[in-house]
């Protein structure tokens, strides 16, 4: 059975520079999963990034929807993998705009 999860990240960088940041940050998203991740693949759509990873021979669906000052992830976790949307629910909820947002194009 599927596990939807739904957090929302406001910030006040407005629409295109969490976009930016978003999609230089993306990568980061599998060291944040349990077991790690086998690939991540992003598409964006407008404002909407459509992100597929594979984790723990499973394939997760996501959708990242950046608005000027709300980014709000919206996650499919499939079968047995819904055991951990807690977890990774409150870690998106602590860590998301610290993994999603944080600008490294000063480091």
């Amino acid at each position: 059975m599927n596990q939807p999860i739904s957090v929302d990240l406001p910030h006040s960088l407005g629409k295109d520079e969490a976009r930016r940041r978003i999609a230089n940050n993306i990568h980061k998203l599998k060291d944040h999963l349990p077991g790690g991740a086998s690939h991540t693949n992003a598409t964006w759509e407008g404002d909407e990034m459509r992100l597929n990873v594979g984790a723990m021979g499973q394939s997760i669906d996501a959708r990242i929807l950046v608005q000027e000052k709300v980014v709000t992830c919206r996650i499919v976790l499939p079968g047995l993998l819904g055991m951990f949307s807690g977890p990774i629910e409150a870690m998106l909820r602590s860590k998301g705009s610290d993994v999603l947002l944080e600008d490294h194009s000063k480091s």
